[in-house]
């Protein structure tokens, strides 16, 4: 018999303690394992979403909603500011670009964006079929919107106000689909693109012109419409600095000078996360503990089992077999144990990211991915080994230690 098949069958004779340590170490490791999965993929989201954005200028209110509302489109905006105002910042100095967003409605949960092709160019989307938005009310979906809503080139559908799917329709006027993007793995995907005008004409502003003919004086932003009209209103406005300097005093300038609020997605966003730590350092502690009360429960498997073993140990030992193998069996128990308990904890926290994107239709809009593996993983699966050895250690030195004529004597 080889000692990996004494080892197997120590632990099949003891059933039940094998399966607990290996349940108490798998949920542990299944529960860190899931953190990283999440943390790593919605860093790495935020920092794909945020690419190319400086400065994000809105309403005054909440900088951290203004960020969530108006790069990641998962809150409400915190108002509305002027075009005119919004066109004499697009021209300053210290602004590379602008691009303009007007928001407001949603389409089975997918948020209405109007804006310009600088928006689309930012997350280098390239269309799967069709063509892009172009004429008011006509739409381009992001990969996500089409495979959820099974929207195609030439559908149409009504919005709906906000972004639950309960909001009040604006029936009376309706999207058509021009085009799909691309997978782009980016918040673009779960966007409903359009023109601001469509924006407006959805919600019955009287002060946009119908004629074909451009303004004599076009804003900046909104070509099709004149330049300085007090009345019309967007959302916000996404910057991309000019040269460094730019991010000293455009946001002093702009908090101080306009009657607009600027933030910045760097800065609220490492905000953010500082507040998410907080339970997500909660839930590893957590798990830390599980790992610890899994390292000593297999401590105490070991040290037991031992004393039912030195008789077995005793014969190996008569039958010439050495003290360090002795040892090496007891050690590779321990590790087996921790490394299959750290196997399973890691296929585990897979599996429910698996459920989480397949049952749930949050997780597809997030467009987390379970099939994605770190290196904080493999740390955790050598970790583990580690601990093996570590908690039967001085099981082994016990087993090396075995007296064959006392053990043979006494029995």
């Amino acid at each position: 018999m080889s000692i990996q098949q004494l080892i197997w069958n120590y632990l099949k004779a003891k059933k039940l303690n094998t399966g607990l340590n290996i349940l108490l170490l798998s949920l542990g490791i299944a529960m860190i394992t899931l953190l990283i999965l999440f943390n790593n993929q919605l860093e790495e989201k935020m920092t794909n979403n945020s690419k190319g954005i400086d400065l994000v200028v809105g309403a005054k209110g909440s900088p951290l909603q203004q960020i969530l509302c108006s790069v990641f489109h998962v809150d409400f905006p915190t108002g509305n500011i002027k075009l005119r105002e919004a066109d004499r910042l697009a021209k300053h100095r210290l602004v590379k670009y602008a691009i303009p967003l007007a928001l407001g409605d949603s389409y089975q949960g997918f948020r209405v964006v109007g804006t310009n092709r600088a928006y689309s160019s930012i997350y280098q989307a390239d269309l799967a079929s069709g063509g892009w938005w172009e004429k008011d009310l006509e739409v381009t979906l992001g990969s996500a919107v089409a495979h959820l809503t099974k929207l195609k080139v030439g559908d149409r559908f009504e919005s709906a106000h906000g972004l639950t799917k309960d909001g009040h329709a604006h029936d009376e006027n309706k999207y058509v689909v021009r085009g799909i993007l691309k997978k782009s793995g980016t918040v673009i995907d779960e966007l409903i693109l359009t023109t601001i005008s469509s924006v407006w004409k959805v919600h019955e502003e009287q002060v946009i012109n119908h004629n074909d003919q451009m303004p004599i004086s076009p804003s900046l932003l909104v070509p099709s419409v004149e330049a300085g009209d007090s009345l019309r209103e967007i959302t916000s406005l996404l910057i991309k600095y000019k040269n460094p300097i730019a991010a000293i005093q455009l946001p002093r300038f702009i908090n101080t000078q306009t009657s607009m609020q600027a933030a910045s997605p760097a800065f609220e966003m490492a905000r953010l996360f500082m507040l998410l730590g907080v339970g997500a350092d909660a839930l590893m502690g957590f798990a830390y503990v599980l790992i610890f009360i899994s390292g000593l429960s297999i401590f105490i498997a070991l040290y037991n089992s031992l004393k039912e073993r030195r008789y077995d140990m005793a014969i190996m030992r008569s039958m010439g077999a050495s003290r360090g193998l002795l040892f090496k069996t007891i050690i590779l128990e321990g590790s087996i144990l921790t490394f299959i308990g750290a196997s399973v904890g890691i296929l585990l926290g897979h599996a429910v990211l698996v459920f989480f994107v397949l049952i749930m239709e949050e997780g597809q809009k997030m467009g987390l991915s379970a099939g994605i593996f770190y290196v904080e993983e493999g740390v955790i699966l050598a970790g583990s080994v580690v601990l093996g050895i570590f908690c039967s250690l001085l099981p082994a030195i016990q087993a090396y230690r075995v007296n064959i004529h006392n053990v043979l004597a006494g029995s």
